[in-house]
């Protein structure tokens, strides 16, 4: 397994374009901030307001904001999500941009998504923009 992260392209706002660096994702849930921001930190329990693209690693989008043109929202850090969301994304100042890449166990699993392309055991890469807390 590989321990170096993808790169995306783009800044806050704008949709990202995702390489990765070889066939071999990491091992674990890897967060890395691409852009700080300077909002007060993300707290479990918060409803937040997100942009996002989804891709599995070296595979397609599956989804994304930028393209629909709306953000989403939706509590944080209480299982309303994904786990790799959930602990990626609590603590993070809004206003940033963070890269998570994560692992099946914190994804869908072993039974995936196949409807929305996403196969079972995938992991899974997303940009996520931290936009607001409602």
């Amino acid at each position: 397994m590989s321990t170096t992260m993808p790169t995306a392209t783009g800044g806050f706002g704008e949709k990202p374009t995702i390489t990765f660096p070889g066939p071999d994702a990491p091992e674990g849930l890897q967060v890395e901030v691409l852009t700080e921001g300077e909002g007060r930190v993300i707290s479990a329990g918060d409803n937040i307001v997100v942009h996002y693209l989804g891709q599995s690693w070296g595979g397609s989008v599956f989804d994304n904001s930028y393209d629909r043109g709306a953000t989403i929202d939706f509590p944080i850090g209480v299982g309303a999500v994904i786990g790799g969301w959930d602990q990626g994304l609590v603590g993070q100042r809004l206003g940033s941009r963070v890269l998570l890449s994560i692992p099946p166990e914190l994804g869908y699993g072993q039974r995936g998504v196949p409807q929305a392309g996403i196969a079972g055991g995938a992991t899974l890469v997303f940009v996520v923009d931290l936009v607001d807390i409602k």
